[in-house]
């Protein structure tokens, strides 16, 4: 399987997925860690990809989804934006909408 076949499964089989440095637990850059507690604030269940053990993965995905850093948040296979963005959203309140309905769409 080719990578881009590979980013686009894991976001078939996952609704919310981030593609991050590091992992939930530890973070490796400050953008991926306030990404996750974004996230886990808004109480969005996402699957995340450590791009720092999956080079290909993080070679091919900034001109996959024509986004040049990480984190990226991807929803519904949907490219969402970087840190900021996901920050931005959370504190609109849509960030918890979005991934409220998506929980609705997976029950």
């Amino acid at each position: 399987m080719d990578v881009v076949d590979q980013i686009k499964r894991i976001m078939k089989d996952h609704p919310i997925v981030l593609f991050m440095k590091g992992t939930p637990e530890f973070p490796m850059c400050g953008f991926s860690s306030r990404a996750v507690q974004a996230l886990e604030a808004a109480g969005a269940a996402f699957f995340a990809v450590n791009v720092l053990e999956e080079p290909q993965i993080r070679a091919s995905l900034p001109q996959y989804s024509n986004w040049p850093t990480f984190p990226q948040l991807f929803i519904q296979g949907e490219l969402i934006g970087g840190c900021d963005i996901i920050e931005d959203l959370h504190k609109a309140g849509e960030l918890k909408r979005m991934a409220a309905d998506v929980s609705e769409q997976d029950s």
